[in-house]
C-alpha cells in the first residue's frame, strides 16, 4: 500500500480508521498504528489493540505480524528491516503494562535502528497508568516523536468507547 507524499494527517486517518475495528472495552483504549516506510510512503504493517490474541496493543500487532512475515522472532526484527521507518499511532506508546506484557516503548526502543519517528495523534491520558513515560524515552533514545494535530477529539472517543463516562 503506497500513500501520498508524506500526508501525515491521512495516515493518521488510516490509524484511526484500524481503531474501530478494536472492540470496545472498559480495561483498555482502542489504539490503530502503522508502521511506514518513509523512503517509499509504503506501509509495512497495521494494527490495532487486540487484534491478535493475547492481550494486544495496536503497536505490538504490527511487530508480530512483521515478525511473522519475516519468519523472525519479533526480537529480531531489526536485523531484517529497513532503517527508514515512522510509526504512525493514534496514541502515545505505552510505557507500561497491566497485564505484564512487554511495552510498546520497549518494543519500539528495540528497533530504535530502524525506526526513527513516532507520530502520534494523543497522548495516553492516565486513565489505567499515570505519567506514561514513553514520549521521554523515545526521545531519549534518539526517536522523534511528532504530534499530528487535527484527529484528537475523535481519537479519543473512539479509544475510549466501551468506557464508563465520568
Amino acid at each position: 500500500m503506497a500513500t501520498g507524499a508524506t500526508d501525515h494527517k491521512a495516515l493518521m486517518q488510516q490509524a484511526l480508521d484500524l481503531t474501530k475495528q478494536s472492540p470496545p472495552k472498559p480495561t483498555n483504549f482502542r489504539v490503530g498504528a502503522l508502521v511506514v516506510d518513509y523512503s517509499s510512503n509504503e506501509v509495512l504493517a497495521t494494527g490495532y489493540t487486540l487484534e491478535l490474541p493475547g492481550n494486544t496493543h495496536a503497536e505490538q500487532c504490527c511487530f508480530m505480524k512483521l515478525a511473522e512475515k519475516h519468519r523472525v522472532p519479533e526480537e529480531s526484527l531489526s536485523e531484517v528491516l529497513p532503517s527508514t521507518l515512522a510509526l504512525y499511532t493514534t496514541m502515545e506508546p505505552c510505557s507500561f503494562r497491566l497485564s505484564g506484557n512487554l511495552p510498546c516503548v520497549q518494543r519500539v526502543l528495540r528497533l530504535a535502528s530502524c525506526i526513527k519517528k513516532v507520530y502520534v495523534g494523543v497522548q495516553e491520558p492516565n486513565k489505567f497508568v499515570s505519567d506514561n513515560t514513553g514520549e521521554k524515552s523515545l526521545a531519549d533514545a534518539g526517536i522523534e516523536v511528532i504530534h499530528v494535530g487535527g484527529l484528537e477529539k475523535e481519537i479519543l472517543e473512539v479509544a475510549t468507547e466501551g468506557h464508563e463516562k465520568a
